[in-house]
């Protein structure tokens, strides 16, 4: 940046700063004070203290004119560009700039101007940088219901395969005073580091200058969903061993802090290990993106997610609690089970949580006691052993903090157990208030358990009456619907359920519908349904629709790809996978051939629980008699607009509801017609579309008739599976050191 004439603005190039010499010869003593300060945080506002003002200098006047609308100024030598605000409104403007996402700084007065004089007659008054705030980092006293995490990533390839990469973490919580460590193994689509990113959902993450690879740049973008900052770290040693990623992110994070004077949050916090997956059922980002657990798909807000849903908390730590569950639902049936008899408990006896309800306002009252105590005391009263007293109540008060000290850990658990009644009580209250019916689960173990139950025989999701409980139908009343995926006492029933309908019939609904019972059911939470079984799921794939992401070189169809080639490698036949409308990516026949491709793998190698949401009709054919098989389609008929009952006046009305069997055709045309797309063009559409079917439908003769089709899914894998050049990962998170 270049000096204009007249001004004292130093030259600054990318990682460069210099002040020159003429330019330094002209600053007063404040000003060399400044300069030496602001040299070193040159990414941060510095307001600076001069008697009962901070001001703001320079490119940091320039923000202050932008953001909080004060006036703009020269003064001083070299007419330097200055604002400034009266110390009684420096926190309010400081909150301001955080809340904008600037890094803030304050460079306070060390003593007075007499203290100065008295020092000598030349002496500056001293200064010293004393804060440095970030939007992670602010710290009120008061910890909110939505943790503030400040996040650290080390990426390096640790021995893995070609394609892979291994992350170390660290991120922490100012004002919980509590750090976060831990590592992970990923691939090319970045699965586990979304998920992180998700489950975190950090305000700020650092990482090094240019050591991050544009996947893992790109899953930033795409699940950091509170807008986080950026902050690069200076390159260190690159990372050979996961526990080399670790204390790399545990290292700049560090450093990190110390640059923001934050020494306390380092002496006097907490580091306790993280896992991502550990011991739970295994969400990936894209799978809570898709299920819109924490933020919808319409504006990235919170109205109709999951956590919504769920949300009936009192105290702000069950909030950050209940949240931390929904990131980890179990996969132990014992404590799944523990879940369910406590929240039956708590429906059954909701009368005695009534009085928690009251914990606010005995908060108030214990405030506003301690108000009237100031104000009852008569300042005028002598105070000769003012003194005395304040020594006796520090020395009580210290007391006091160690003896809570000694038991801190009995209090922690104490705390706990309140978090976790205040998560029940929620999830009693989400029960209790349901617009349909709601019940409790029955789970068994997993399909690998040697004590599965002897009606099952292998995985089972066994659904009456679901409903999805924030996608309700256009009367405002739940659509339930039945599934069946399993063999169970009642007969058997194929695993894999291929789904066909018309768009808007209400496909993607049904999946996620089905996903979240699942979630709700491991969380030891009532199923929106009249009855559910369901062995644990360990992993949910779901995979409902992509879109262009041209900024960043991404297809639909690439997406699809690698979205898929993860399901493929990592589901396994205790999963819960859902695929919708695979293969719209590309051609016609090639998105046929992969969803077919695909579709079959994941029925007879896999033989997982799936839901297969097409509109490719010809795969219902293809798998009408697979004993694996089930076909069934969102219901839809016909009505009259009027009492003329000729074709044209007829509209299709969606009806949400599962049925047996294929869908009879896709009634794209009728959902063109009330998408307002004029008759005429609907009806040359039409037409053209019967002679593309006519021409087309030779191509899509069964397998029996053509042997070379038999064989064409088979090289659509292989391609699909080594064009994402994707290693083998378990996706097991690394013990934390």
């Amino acid at each position: 940046m270049l000096m204009e004439e007249g001004q004292l603005m130093p030259f600054m190039t990318r990682g460069h700063f210099t002040i020159p010499p003429d330019a330094l010869k002209k600053m007063s003593a404040s000003q060399k004070q400044y300069w030496n300060v602001k040299c070193q945080y040159m990414d941060a506002v510095l307001f600076f203290k001069v008697g009962k003002f901070y001001e703001l200098y320079e490119v940091d006047a320039e923000i202050g004119h932008k953001e909080l609308d004060w006036k703009m100024t020269l003064s001083g030598v070299g007419k330097c560009r200055q604002v400034g605000i009266s110390e009684s409104g420096i926190d309010d403007a400081v909150h301001k700039l955080i809340a904008r996402g600037y890094k803030v700084g304050r460079i306070e007065q060390l003593e007075t101007s007499e203290q100065a004089k008295a020092r000598g007659a030349t002496s500056v008054i001293q200064r010293k940088l004393v804060n440095v705030f970030t939007p992670s980092t602010t710290r009120d006293g008061n910890i909110g219901p939505d943790a503030v995490h400040l996040l650290a990533l080390k990426e390096g390839d640790c021995g893995l395969d070609n394609g892979s990469a291994a992350y170390g973490f660290a991120f922490v919580d100012c004002a919980a005073l509590k750090f976060w460590v831990g590592s992970i193994s990923d691939d090319a689509s970045c699965a586990a580091l979304g998920a992180l990113l998700m489950q975190v959902s950090p305000k700020e993450v650092i990482y090094e200058n240019r050591a991050l690879s544009k996947e893992a740049q790109k899953a930033l973008k795409k699940y950091s969903l509170t807008g986080s900052a950026a902050s690069q770290l200076t390159p260190v040693q690159p990372a050979t061993d996961f526990v080399d990623a670790l204390d790399g992110a545990l290292g700049g994070l560090i450093s990190h802090l110390s640059r923001l004077m934050l020494d306390d949050a380092l002496h006097n916090g907490d580091i306790l290990p993280y896992q991502v997956y550990g011991g739970c059922l295994r969400m990936d980002g894209q799978t809570l993106l898709n299920l819109e657990i924490f933020s919808n798909n319409a504006d990235g807000g919170p109205s109709g997610t999951l956590y919504k849903y769920l949300d009936n908390c009192i105290t702000s730590s069950g909030k950050r609690l209940l949240r931390n569950w929904i990131c980890h639902p179990l996969k132990d049936v014992e404590e799944i089970n523990c879940c369910l008899d406590g929240l039956r408990l708590v429906v059954s006896q909701s009368a005695l949580l009534l009085p928690l309800i009251g914990i606010k306002v005995l908060k108030q009252r214990v405030k506003a006691f301690g108000s009237l105590v100031k104000a009852a005391v008569d300042s005028d009263f002598p105070n000769y052993q003012d003194h005395d007293v304040t020594d006796s109540d520090a020395e009580i008060l210290s007391i006091l903090i160690e003896l809570f000290t000694e038991k801190t850990a009995q209090w922690s658990q104490v705390i706990y157990t309140l978090n976790c009644i205040d998560v029940l009580r929620s999830f009693a209250v989400t029960a209790n208030f349901s617009c349909g019916a709601v019940s409790k689960p029955i789970i068994l173990p997993h399909s690998k358990s040697t004590t599965l139950c002897q009606e099952t025989r292998g995985p089972i999701l066994k659904i009456k009456g679901l409903w999805h409980p924030f996608a309700l139908g256009v009367n405002g009343l739940p659509v339930p619907n039945d599934i069946h995926l399993g063999e169970d006492s009642d007969g058997y029933h194929p695993r894999s359920l291929l789904l066909t309908g018309p768009n808007m019939g209400g496909k993607s609904t049904l999946l996620r519908a089905t996903c979240i019972a699942v979630i709700l059911a491991q969380l030891g939470c009532y199923v929106p349904c009249e009855m559910c079984v369901l062995s644990v799921v360990d992993i949910i794939f779901t995979r409902l629709g992509a879109t262009d992401r041209i900024m960043t070189g991404e297809s639909t169809f690439f997406i699809e790809c690698r979205e898929t080639a993860s399901v493929l490698q990592n589901a396994t036949q205790d999963s819960l996978v859902l695929l919708d409308e695979l293969g719209r990516g590309t051609s016609t026949f090639d998105g046929y051939a992969i969803a077919y491709a695909v579709f079959r793998h994941l029925v007879e190698k896999i033989n997982c629980r799936l839901l297969f949401a097409t509109h490719y009709h010809p795969l219902t054919k293809e798998f009408a008699s697979h004993p694996l098989v089930t076909l069934q389609h969102m219901g839809c008929t016909f009505k009259l607009k009027s009492e003329n009952p000729h074709q044209d006046d007829q509209e299709l009305v969606f009806l949400y509801q599962l049925k047996s069997g294929a869908c009879p055709e896709s009634y794209g045309m009728q959902v063109a017609l009330m998408a307002g797309i004029p008759k005429q063009v609907v009806e040359a559409a039409s037409s053209a579309g019967q002679v593309m079917k006519e021409s087309i439908g030779v191509s899509f003769r069964s397998s029996e008739q053509r042997s070379e089709f038999s064989t064409l899914h088979e090289e659509w894998l292989k391609t699909l599976l080594s064009v994402t050049r994707m290693g083998e990962c378990n996706f097991n998170d690394n013990d934390a050191v």
